[in-house]
């Protein structure tokens, strides 16, 4: 995913501090590497492999470094600097730019943001915030919940009750991630991260009942902000036997954003607690990571039996 020094900034307001020194018409200009680069190298006039296609970060050494300089001097290393086409510039710790940066940025038409936070810090969380910015992102029509750490996505038609699976799960104590629309993202480590859009987050709709706030119902412990996908539950009004699964020994997944993860299919019927086996699908699911498969093990005690009465009638 591109990245712009707009989207940087605007992200980084208050997670990250920044503040406009100048160049705020200039923000669309795009970071062609979504990373965080300190220029020492590039301002002690090495650039010859000057990272310059990045976000630039100075801090204290880089700005007395620069003040020891003629002024001459100090003059072509930044013109240098900013010629090389860098994205835009942070002064941490909250120094104010010499007067140099200020008029080549001006002339490249660069971007000039400020932080109060340490250098070393500040680098540490804007390169979280920046792989955040840019991972793979999509958005998935289901309701996601996390039952005891399992995040499960809960699919299918409009009307075969969804959000009221979700509700009977957070009665029971279990946690709602998003309602209808998950925003999905993958991270550096290939896990698919679940959260809710700002507008619906923290709500869900349930027909004839309206919008409900849910931790206005059932407490700031019935909502997350965001979960690990580790499951994907169909829920369908009718299953062919063909695609119905009596055994479980065919484990099926679903690609998303390139991470396969497991998929069942549930068949909703009149009188069945639906919400009651999902519950029961995740726990097994954990089960089944705790090397526990229950189904693997009821084939290999009837596989065993099998076998023992074959030898038997054979005596």
């Amino acid at each position: 995913m591109s990245l712009t020094v707009r989207q940087f900034y605007e992200a980084g307001r208050s997670s990250l501090a920044l503040e406009m020194v100048q160049g705020e018409e200039h923000l669309d200009r795009a970071v062609p590497e979504p990373a965080i680069n300190r220029p020492g190298l590039a301002l002690a006039g090495f650039l010859r492999y000057f990272a310059h296609r990045r976000i630039q970060v100075l801090g204290l050494a880089e700005v007395t470094y620069l003040k020891g300089l003629e002024d001459s001097e100090r003059a072509a290393r930044v013109a240098a600097f900013f010629g090389a086409g860098v994205p835009c510039v942070v002064f941490a710790r909250g120094i104010r730019p010499l007067r140099e940066f200020c008029e080549s940025a001006r002339r490249y038409r660069v971007p000039i943001l400020r932080t109060h936070l340490i250098t070393g810090r500040f680098v540490q969380l804007a390169a979280v915030m920046i792989e955040e910015l840019t991972a793979p992102r999509m958005r998935y029509q289901g309701t996601m919940v996390d039952i005891m750490g399992i995040g499960v996505i809960i699919e299918g038609p409009p009307g075969v009750g969804k959000s009221e699976t979700a509700l009977g799960l957070i009665a029971r104590g279990h946690s709602l991630v998003a309602d209808d629309l998950v925003e999905l993202r993958r991270s550096s480590w290939g896990e698919i991260v679940g959260t809710a859009p700002d507008v619906t987050r923290f709500h869900m709709e349930i027909r004839g009942l309206g919008i409900i706030h849910v931790p206005s119902l059932y407490g700031v412990t019935s909502v997350r902000r965001e979960k690990r996908l580790d499951l994907i539950v169909r829920l369908e009004r009718a299953l062919t036997s063909e695609e119905e699964e009596r055994t479980g020994l065919e484990v099926a997944s679903r690609d998303v954003l390139g991470v396969p993860i497991p998929f069942i299919q549930i068949p909703v019927v009149a009188g069945r607690d639906i919400s009651l086996v999902v519950e029961a699908a995740a726990l097994d699911f954990r089960l089944k990571q705790l090397g526990h498969d229950a189904v693997k093990e009821l084939d290999q005690r009837i596989m065993e039996r099998l076998g023992r009465e074959g030898v038997g009638s054979r005596d």
